[in-house]
């Protein structure tokens, strides 16, 4: 009775908090501004589906790709398992679902335990990967401190979880074979019967400790896990089948027009003199719409979600040709600021009492320098490599745009080609009538 009243405390604990920290990124998100979403519902369901469940942006990369899926796999598989502790935790029984599956039932232990030995090889893979072999896209400036240690830590968990799983396996094992009451016989053990020699030395007591110890601490892992994993990059689990659902479908490059600005264009190439131009719409005392995004807020709502979503697998800026060439620009680094300089909005307006203010800082400038912006070729090599279908170029565009409209900055070469578009028709500095000069050139060298 003590146990399970200590593990009603630990779940209702752990879901609280987990609850808390949902709300809490549930509210950064919708700080940002409108965008629909709702389109072509049937091309999202299968660009989900594809995307984040059938993990087929992961496998471009085949060896990270494959291991990826088994972690993913087991994750899921083996929650099932999950599952059944959850219950026996509450009920105080033991392998509730064994009466009702039969056969079956040692069919899933069995393949979950192949499973668990797959997560526990991968993780041990991944730790190298990330540690020791030279890797650049694990080198990067913005993965030291923090970011490092948060896939370390959820790596070396990992291993753990699955030994303690494992090792549960390997005692129930032993003790359904002396009898033990409470250990009713079912499941098999194709993994775990090769730890029972650690342990078939040990006495009753010694097993049953072994056992429970380990089925505590698989339990309380999960839960420290579930409060955990809201506050690390890992959360893209739980974020990247919402970030895919909502992905941008239209074609590759087309960009965002704005609607005042677009209405301006539209009026002037219409080529009559006398056109009005269009009247407001809602409130004329109103704010002044914002050309572009300075501050985190004034991204949209898809953009802080897809922050929220990162990985931080580096594919992005492994692939960014700013980047391969020595340009300060890292696409991951712009996601991470994003979340980073949201995350310091809403910590501010809790404080605040859930009003917004002004702490003197923007993204653009205190985490996202002009540099950066510049350095992007708007190539979208970071969009097709995202295995989640973040944008990082639409956030930098969108920050351009509030460099030039609002500031009136630009490098001196992108505000020549600007005039001479203006002027001439084209980027060059020559007018159209000019144009075609070069031709009576090759004709009088020949």
């Amino acid at each position: 009775m003590i146990g399970q009243l200590v593990f009603l405390a630990m779940l209702g604990t752990a879901v609280f908090f987990f609850a808390r920290r949902i709300r809490q990124i549930n509210r950064n998100i919708k700080l940002g501004q409108d965008v629909d979403r709702s389109d072509r519902p049937g091309d999202r369901w299968a660009t989900m589906a594809r995307v984040a469940m059938g993990q087929s942006k992961m496998v471009v990369r085949p060896v990270a790709g494959l291991m990826h899926i088994v972690i993913y796999a087991g994750f899921i598989l083996i929650n099932i398992e999950v599952l059944e502790i959850l219950i026996d935790g509450l009920f105080g029984t033991h392998r509730v679902f064994a009466p009702y599956l039969g056969g079956l039932y040692d069919i899933l232990i069995g393949s979950f335990e192949w499973l668990a030995l797959g997560v526990l090889v991968a993780c041990v893979v991944f730790l190298v990967r990330r540690n020791i072999l030279p890797i650049a896209r694990f080198r990067s400036p913005e993965m030291t401190g923090w970011p490092k240690n948060d896939a370390n830590i959820i790596l070396v968990v990992e291993v753990l979880l699955m030994f303690a799983f494992l090792s549960m396996n390997a005692a129930d094992g032993i003790a359904q074979a002396r009898g033990l009451d409470h250990y009713i016989a079912a499941g098999s053990f194709p993994v775990s019967q090769w730890l029972v020699p650690l342990y078939a030395g040990l006495s009753d007591a010694g097993v049953i400790a072994i056992e429970r110890g380990a089925w505590w601490f698989h339990i309380a892992g999960i839960l420290a896990f579930l409060v955990y994993v809201p506050y690390s990059k890992h959360f893209h689990i739980f974020m990247a089948f919402p970030n895919t659902w909502y992905s941008d479908l239209t074609p590759a490059g087309r960009l965002d027009n704005m609607a005042a600005v677009k209405k301006e264009v539209d009026l002037m190439m219409s080529g009559d003199p006398f056109a009005a131009p269009a009247e407001p719409a809602g409130d004329v005392a109103a704010e002044p719409p914002k050309f572009g995004a300075k501050d985190a807020d004034d991204l949209t709502w898809k953009q802080l979600m897809e922050a929220y979503s990162c990985t931080e697998c580096g594919r992005c800026t492994s692939v960014c040709p700013a980047n391969a060439t020595g340009k300060l620009l890292s696409p991951r680094k712009v996601m991470m600021d994003t979340r980073d300089r949201i995350e310091e909005i809403g910590r501010a307006m809790d404080a605040a009492g859930g009003q917004r203010t002004q702490d003197g800082k923007t993204l653009l400038g205190d985490y996202i320098t002009e540099e950066e912006l510049w350095a992007c070729t708007s190539c979208q090599a970071c969009v097709e490599a995202c295995p989640i279908n973040i944008s990082p170029m639409g956030i930098i565009l969108d920050m351009r745009r509030s460099l030039i409209m609002e500031d009136s900055k630009a490098p001196e070469a992108i505000t020549s080609m600007f005039n001479n578009v203006e002027n001439n028709g084209a980027p060059w500095a020559f007018p159209a009538t000019d144009r075609g000069k070069w031709v009576d050139e090759l004709s009088t060298e020949s």
